[in-house]
């Protein structure tokens, strides 16, 4: 079991355990520990970014001081969307790269991300305290370099991911950087195609990532959408590895539909690794299907964008995402992209000839119902009969047409309880039922 890190690194309230300079410091040791320890006499260097927190200076220098301290080198490239971390680091030939972000968290938090394979060794070195006598000197620390053309560098590589015969020129898009890390890049890369982009959120003062603004709050790029008279809104979130959609209406189009018009272009044409485009199981089955029709299909995954690229990457697959707008085209990075995803989704509009309401209509959801059930343990659902009755026997009414989909939050005592099918009424019922039984069986206050 994972002491430090959960399924998105480390994250927490800044300064408060584990999100202290203390235990940043810590990680920085322990991560560099494990490339000295390769054998090779070259010297290491490990790319660190982040978003536009406050908390982002002291522990950025907490981290570099925790790597140079172990003999490895440093390069910092400031405030960068965590997938241009990811092109950096591999353009740099660095051994690694770290992401210092809370992502669409409150200002107040913070995290690190590393290479998930580093997560358990890293745990052991620091609780082991293996690393601690570790001290290089003299000419074996290592240094800090800043990468001050990062963001240009970035800016190019996405630039190269859009079709060389077609450009943005006539387009108008409300563009939401959630005064986070795409304050500068985002807006840099549609103008530079050729588009009048409205800027939103492009003005972080170290508290204001996220607040009011971006992919949590789309009404807000919606609003300007229909202000401007904008051919559709483009909303990130603060490290933006994920993109929420607005079209021209200023109606949000939510990543199920994203990946619905992307792998149905793929699909056509004979882009889309084995046919398959990779989802989780929150995904409407109305994307199964719309796929399906395509001639292909949908494989799903655990909720989670790095269960999504695991999959992909184990079964050479090339495209995959999740409903929350974590879009993953992994012939182009190996993370997900939010300015890289709406430029592939701009292209298809450019190409087509089409507006973004057109496209969605590729794909129709099956009417959705969310029940969330507060509970005293976390017991197997379907080892309680009359729960699994009850669920077998919606399970038939739904003969294939719907789904039900139970699974426990992973951070709180809650059990989420989701049915799908084509009867709104008929599902919310039975999810209130399931729901009832539950709360008699197992529920909490």
């Amino acid at each position: 079991m994972k002491k430090l890190f959960g399924t998105d690194g480390v994250r927490g309230v800044a300064n408060v355990y584990p999100m202290t300079t203390e235990m940043a410091m810590q990680i920085g040791r322990a991560a560099a520990h494990i490339f000295k320890k390769d054998g090779e006499t070259r010297r290491h260097r490990i790319v660190i970014g982040k978003d536009t927190r406050l908390s982002g200076y002291m522990i950025e220098n907490a981290l570099a001081a925790g790597i140079c301290s172990m003999g490895v080198d440093v390069l910092l490239v400031g405030p960068l969307p965590t997938p241009g971390i990811a092109n950096i680091t591999s353009s740099m030939r660095a051994d690694a790269g770290v992401v210092i972000s809370a992502s669409h968290n409150p200002f107040q938090d913070n995290g690190i991300k590393l290479p998930d394979a580093m997560e358990l060794t890293i745990e052991e070195l620091i609780f082991s305290k293996k690393v601690d006598s570790l001290r290089p000197i003299a000419t074996e620390v290592g240094k800090a370099f800043r990468i001050d053309d990062a963001a240009g560098r970035y800016v190019v590589f996405l630039k190269s991911t859009f079709p060389k015969e077609l450009d943005l020129s006539g387009m108008k898009i409300a563009l939401d950087c959630a005064n986070g890390a795409a304050y500068k890049v985002a807006p840099a890369v549609f103008e530079e195609l050729g588009a009048e982009v409205i800027p939103i959120a492009v003005k972080p003062n170290g508290m204001n990532i996220n607040a009011g603004c971006g992919s949590l709050h789309p009404e807000v790029v919606g609003e300007a959408v229909r202000k401007h008279g904008a051919d559709l809104g483009i909303a990130l979130d603060g490290d933006a590895d994920r993109v929420i959609f607005v079209d021209e209406l200023g109606n949000e189009v939510d990543g199920d539909h994203i990946m619905a018009i992307c792998a149905t272009e793929l699909l056509k044409k004979r882009k889309l690794r084995k046919n398959t485009l990779v989802a989780t199981v929150m995904s409407n089955m109305g994307l199964d299907i719309a796929v399906k029709n395509a001639g292909g299909r949908v494989v799903k995954t655990a909720v989670g964008d790095r269960y999504v690229v695991e999959e992909m990457m184990k079964s050479g697959y090339n495209f995959g995402g999740e409903q929350s707008g974590h879009l993953i085209f992994l012939d182009y990075n190996t993370t997900g992209d939010g300015i890289q995803s709406a430029l592939q989704v701009l292209a298809i509009m450019r190409r087509r000839e089409k507006t973004l309401s057109e496209l969605a209509t590729v794909m129709t959801s099956l009417p959705q119902v969310l029940v969330n059930v507060r509970v005293r343990k976390k017991k197997d659902i379907m080892e309680i009969p009359a729960i699994a009755a009850r669920i077998s026997g919606i399970e038939a009414k739904l003969n294939g047409e719907g789904r039900i989909l139970i699974r426990y939050s992973g951070t709180e005592p809650l059990l989420r309880i989701m049915l799908e099918g084509p009867d709104h009424d008929a599902i919310t019922g039975w999810a209130e039922e399931i729901a009832d039984l539950v709360r008699n069986k197992i529920g909490g206050e």
